[in-house]
């Protein structure tokens, strides 16, 4: 059996692995402050994905997670066992794989017989870049952190079996791609990677030696690759007239973005969260100085190579591992932008590494030992020191959109997250006026007019409400959210039928909608058509059992049809889910009042009461609860409370 593409480190080894665990905990302090933002709710475990049959369901069921990465959500699902949903756990996991990686990286290529000094220097400069602060301070891109664990081990095990050519070995390397390409698809660039670094070292390569073996890689690669797009379009919703690029389009932003990388690992600032989004417009003569510009580079380059090959090998290995994201394949962020500090997170790799060799050749001469350290140190320093500032952004949610704002105007998506916090708060009013200028910087978003549409009904515009989420079906006529939302409206303005009729159309674009089948419900109890509403209930009940709101909702319709048998475990499990939740306490009390079991009921109006003091009839329901219970000085203060609240005097 093959063993781990390990060896014994020697002294230096654990100094220089010390060394950048302190320096990347040093310079990623503030992220241990940091809470969760943008999507890491969808990567932090579920409530109903914690449990074995959870975990059976992350590998088995495509769509239980935001993308199919199986591996990586068995990280996170290892996690939440650890600590549960604290933000503090997750941060510092992300920062301990960054610097593992690190390590590791310093080890493949003293593997590949580099000197010590390029290793090392290359590991610190990996670890300190501020590039690499979105995929380390950004829970979602753990995936980044924890997936070039796997990447490095399994080029260091796939390295053994080129030297001895043994089949423990392979079978090591293979498996570890594997863990590597289910925990993020961009990994499946490595046989790519692999023949690019064997023509580095050989000059060139053979069919039989480099290529064979890693065809069923490159199988294994391709096949996740259009697996993971089809879930990006499918599941996440990368697709429609806003994914739609020419293939000339595409090839003018994969010429830009490979100078904006490049530009950025040289001079990273500023950085940016959320970049503004070029126009990639082919009948704009200049744009396409950048992919003329890129390919004669890499022709340059490959015309001295005879010469040294290293720059063109870390050239390729920079644009192939830069491809999947560079255009030529539809990713869903390309919405607003077509550049993210997350997706150079490998790629720099070649780059940083190729500075690092570069610099020691550089310095071998006896007269320049002097500049050999002094100058990294400065460059180190200086990239800790841009971590550390561009790591307290992400303090917040709020924090870091204020500060993209700040810098990108007109970033619309950081605007519309920013307004869904407002609106979190009850700030309706600043989330209101996020989400019209995110329609005006973005009028075909449909979320976005779903979003402004939310606000408005709250503001009690339900007509303007109404036209908001019409124009996000226009969009997207399978937003399924939205017909649930438009749904609501008609119900609530009393034309219940063409409500039922919305919920059905919403039904058909999302069949497991719990909440469309909840409104559902609600709209066949205002026509009359109790056993319908309890179908609708019960079936959103069986798509999300933990649903509170179905449960009140539930107990309701018993309670209107006079069944407290039926009611009464429906208010229970609905308290049970949400002891905040004031309907469900109040509602629960009343339903037991009416069956004389008084102590019972009186503990839950407390607890209403303690949820919301202002309720006229909980506070006149305790009062009366007190009375029978004997404690009348009580029951005088909730009664007189009562009576203020609905403005008459205590007295009658």
């Amino acid at each position: 059996m093959a063993a781990l593409p390990f060896r014994r480190p020697s002294p230096a080894a654990w100094r220089g692995a010390a060394l950048i665990f302190a320096a990347t905990f040093a310079a990623y302090l503030p992220v241990f402050r940091a809470g969760l933002i943008w999507n890491d709710e969808d990567y932090v475990t579920k409530p109903a994905l914690t449990s074995l049959g959870g975990l059976a369901k992350i590998w088995f069921k495509v769509g239980a997670t935001q993308q199919y990465y199986p591996a990586l959500h068995t990280a996170f699902w290892i996690q939440h066992r650890l600590w549960g949903d604290a933000p503090l756990g997750y941060h510092l996991a992300n920062v301990l794989f960054h610097a593992l990686s690190a390590c590791l990286l310093a080890g493949v290529l003293r593997r590949l017989d580099l000197p010590a000094f390029a290793c090392w220097l290359s590991a610190l400069l990996f670890a300190l870049h501020p590039i690499c602060v979105e995929s380390v301070a950004w829970v979602s891109e753990e995936k980044n952190t924890f997936s070039l664990i796997f990447y490095l081990l399994a080029a260091w095990a796939y390295f053994d079996f080129d030297r001895d050519r043994r089949g423990g070995q392979y079978a090591l390397a293979f498996g570890l791609f594997l863990i590597s390409i289910l925990s993020k698809s961009l990994n499946a660039t490595l046989p790519g990677a692999l023949l690019v670094i064997f023509w580095w070292r050989r000059g060139r390569l053979s069919w039989r030696r480099d290529f064979l073996p890693l065809v069923p890689w490159m199988a294994c690669g391709a096949a996740d690759g259009l697996f993971t797009g089809w879930v990006e379009k499918t599941f996440i919703g990368a697709q429609g007239a806003l994914f739609a690029l020419s293939f000339p389009q595409r090839l003018l932003i994969a010429g830009r973005t490979f100078w904006f990388y490049l530009g950025k690992i040289a001079w990273p600032s500023p950085l940016i969260f959320i970049y503004p989004k070029w126009a990639a417009d082919a009948a704009v003569w200049w744009q396409w100085l950048f992919p003329l510009a890129a390919l004669g580079a890499l022709a340059a380059l490959a015309v001295t190579s005879g010469r040294t090959r290293a720059p063109l090998a870390a050239a390729l290995f920079f644009a192939g591992s830069l491809f999947p994201t560079s255009g030529f394949l539809t990713v869903f962020a390309f919405l607003f932008s077509y550049v993210a500090d997350h997706w150079v997170y490998l790629p720099c790799v070649g780059i940083v590494v190729l500075a690092a060799g570069g610099w020691e050749r550089a310095t071998r001469a006896e007269n320049r030992r002097a500049l050999r350290w002094a100058v990294p140190a400065i460059v180190l320093a200086a990239c800790a020191v841009l971590t550390w500032r561009q790591a307290r952004l992400y303090a917040t949610a709020e924090t870091l959109y204020e500060a993209v704002l700040a810098r990108n105007p007109g970033a619309w998506m950081a605007r519309n997250n920013l307004g869904i916090i407002r609106r979190d708060r009850g700030q309706n009013t600043m989330a209101l006026a996020d989400f019209r200028e995110v329609v005006r910087l973005a009028p075909n978003y449909p979320q976005g007019h779903n979003n402004l549409g939310n606000a408005l009904l709250t503001a009690g515009q339900a007509a303007s409400a109404e036209a908001e989420y019409r124009r996000a079906l226009e969009l997207w006529p399978a937003f399924a959210t939205a017909r649930v939302n438009l749904g609501n409206v008609l119900r609530d303005s009393g034309r219940a039928d063409e409500a039922i009729a919305e919920y059905g159309r919403a039904l058909q674009a999302d069949p497991a909608s719990a909440e469309a089948y909840n409104n559902l419900g609600i709209a066949y109890g205002q026509l009359g058509r109790p056993e319908d509403a309890i179908g609708a209930f019960r079936q959103a009940l069986r798509l999300q059992p933990a649903y509170v709101q179905a449960h009140y909702d539930l107990a309701v319709e018993f309670d209107a049809l006079r069944r407290p048998a039926d009611a009464l475990p429906e208010f229970a499990a609905a308290v049970a889910l949400a002891p905040g939740f004031f309907d469900g306490q109040k509602g629960y009390g009343l339903e037991l009042a009416r069956q004389r079991r008084y102590p019972e009921a009186q503990a839950h109006f407390e607890a209403a009461v303690r949820i919301n003091p202002r309720d006229a009839q909980v506070q006149y329901a305790l009062s009366l609860m007190l009375r029978l219970a004997g404690r009348t000085a009580e029951a005088q203060a909730h009664y007189e409370e009562a009576m203020r609240l609905q403005g008459k005097p205590a007295a009658e």
